[in-house]
């Protein structure tokens, strides 16, 4: 009889991608030096076209857990970090976007991919995975080679679903390493032009006198949960009513149908210009450079209030330090751009930079802020 598979790892020495059990490094990874640990006979297992466990024909290698080759990982280890930096990246690079091609979170990845092409002359592929709210893209890569070249466009959702969905698939803090933010769009507190308020001030006070009378729509659960703190932090009692798209939920908004949303400045701005909506605040730390006549939710009296659309980089936990930062390095470099800065600013979005260490700092707030919301209005999965 077979053994049973699950006792093995499977490396595909094509693209590094681990099939079963735990990711090991491929033999090409090894420290020539370290590879005196491994018998003959065990070498050329590893190298056969049959797999010796499974009598299954691959052209893979197959590591059984608690072979030789610990001994040889642990004999080589300080050298494989050193080389990996040295020599990254030496073949095609993969950034996931769980989303379908042409959204937002798609063109910024792209804006990025282009310049480390441009720069380290290796091909950097844009992989959407849309599906489940972006978690079938996020568990990709958080299962994915921790080697570098594999990138995740992480978005809001990446710190929200964890605690939203029962099975998320990945834990954002666990599961992946910071590279860079790479751009923020702020949210923007819009109402209908009927309704009396000219300040956020105001349709708080209105809120308060009217408890459950006013509603707003929201269209995903970023742009609900930005309301829901609002909520919480100002204390008031509005109604949520949820759509299954943007167009249709500013649509209502614009007909009068229900009285206030939280979206992306860009595709609110138009409307704004035009009178046919009304903006009171916008929910980033700073103004918009697109609406600087807009106060910041944190300016009209919520200081701290942040819930804005962000971007950023991110790639399996595990990954190599020196990787990590020739990454962020590059990554800033796009963002200084001025093609780049002029597109961004464009769509409503500022870029982003800092160090790895700031990007952790704002994913670990953010997850915990969010989880913390989620529990205590109760919207989890069961």
């Amino acid at each position: 009889m077979r053994p049973r598979r699950c006792e093995l790892r499977l490396i595909d020495p094509l693209v590094g991608a681990g099939y079963i059990g735990d990711y090991a490094k491929m033999w090409f990874a090894i420290p020539i030096p370290a590879r005196q640990w491994i018998s003959v006979a065990t070498q050329r297992r590893l190298v056969g076209r049959w797999c010796i466990f499974c009598g299954v024909r691959r052209n893979m290698m197959v590591l059984r857990t608690g072979c030789l080759l610990a001994g040889a990982f642990a004999a080589g280890a300080a050298a494989i970090p050193a080389a990996s930096a040295q020599t990254y990246p030496s073949r095609p690079l993969r950034i996931v976007v769980p989303f379908v091609a042409g959204g937002t979170t798609d063109i910024f990845a792209r804006m990025v991919a282009q310049h480390l092409n441009e720069t380290w002359k290796q091909p950097v592929v844009i992989d959407n995975r849309a599906g489940a709210a972006s978690n079938i893209g996020t568990e990709l890569v958080a299962r994915a080679s921790a080697d570098g070249y594999t990138l995740l466009m992480a978005s809001p959702g990446f710190v929200i679903n964890s605690s939203l969905h029962k099975r998320a698939g990945f834990d954002p803090l666990k599961d992946f390493a910071a590279i860079a933010m790479v751009a923020i769009t702020p949210l923007v507190v819009t109402v209908h032009p009927a309704v009396p308020a000219k300040t956020l001030a105001e349709l708080i006070e209105l809120a308060r006198r009217q408890p459950g009378k006013l509603n707003f729509a929201s269209a995903g659960s970023s742009t609900h949960l930005a309301a829901e703190l609002l909520k919480s932090r100002a204390n008031i009692d509005i109604t949520h009513i949820p759509y299954k798209g943007t167009a249709p939920a500013t649509a209502d908004l614009i007909g009068g149908q229900v009285q206030m949303m939280m979206d992306n400045i860009q595709a609110v701005l138009p409307h704004l210009r035009g009178g046919r909506l009304r903006g009171l605040a916008v929910t980033s730390l700073t103004r918009a450079t697109q609406a600087p006549e807009l106060p910041t939710v944190a300016e009209s009296g919520y200081a701290g209030f942040q819930a804005a659309s962000w971007f950023g980089l991110t790639v399996p936990a595990g990954t190599p330090p020196a990787v990590v930062e020739k990454l962020n390095r590059e990554v800033n470099t796009a963002l200084e751009r001025d093609d780049v800065r002029n597109r961004m600013n464009g769509m409503g979005a500022e870029p982003g930079k800092g160090t790895p260490k700031d990007f952790r700092r704002f994913i670990e707030q953010e997850t915990q802020k969010w989880a913390k919301l989620i529990a205590a209005i109760g919207i989890a999965e069961k």
